[in-house]
């Protein structure tokens, strides 16, 4: 008979939960602006005080695993963890800072390709959260991450094909070229989330 060598805490399963479900607000608030008629001060600052609820919610997830002697997993890995799903609101936020500071109206079409991977992103991982307690059931999450992260590189390449077709002044490439990066740099923090979920459950199976 197997023994279980650490309690069930199930708190930190709620406040990874909590902490992704975040990123699906910060994804719907991301497609938003990018809206022809999007308030963009107002969606700006709908996102800001979502971060903010983000960085609550990592504050409290690393405030107990300082007060919790036995963790359900690795320390390193939940620093990790919880880090790596801040980091994703953080890219979100900044893409939307950067369109409202540099005053952008018109975006490239194929961004709103880029928003979708990001919001399929979000929802994969809010869904993933409350199956933590097994994660080597999660398989499937972690690869059709991988293969998102895969078809944004995609969409990444051809954005910036088009952003330095001679289409676009030298003010505007600079301007969309940020924004272009960012959400890039979004994905790809979804892909570490990913990796690292994947690491957890090669530790602990």
């Amino acid at each position: 008979m197997a023994f279980r060598f650490r309690p069930v805490d199930t708190a930190f399963y709620d406040l990874f939960t909590e902490s992704a479900d975040h990123l699906v607000v910060g994804a719907a608030l991301l497609a938003e602006m990018l809206g022809e008629s999007a308030d963009h001060a107002d969606v700006a600052q709908r996102m800001r005080d979502a971060e903010h609820q983000a960085d609550e919610t990592t504050h409290a997830l690393f405030r107990r695993v300082n007060s919790t002697f036995v963790t359900p997993f690795d320390r390193e890995d939940i620093y990790r963890l919880g880090s790596g799903l801040d980091d994703v609101m953080d890219m979100m936020d900044e893409v939307v800072d950067l369109i409202l500071l540099y005053e952008v109206r018109t975006l490239p079409p194929d961004l709103s390709q880029q928003v979708e991977v990001l919001q399929r992103c979000a929802e994969l991982t809010s869904a993933a959260m409350p199956k933590l307690q097994s994660p080597q059931s999660l398989e499937e999450y972690w690869i059709e991450i991988n293969r998102l992260e895969n078809a944004g590189d995609k969409n990444h390449r051809r954005i910036l094909a088009s952003l330095f077709s001679g289409q676009y002044k030298t003010i505007e490439v600079l301007k969309l070229k940020d924004i272009v990066e960012a959400l890039e740099g979004a994905i790809d923090a979804f892909e570490s989330v990913a990796n690292t979920i994947e690491q957890i459950a090669v530790k602990e199976s």
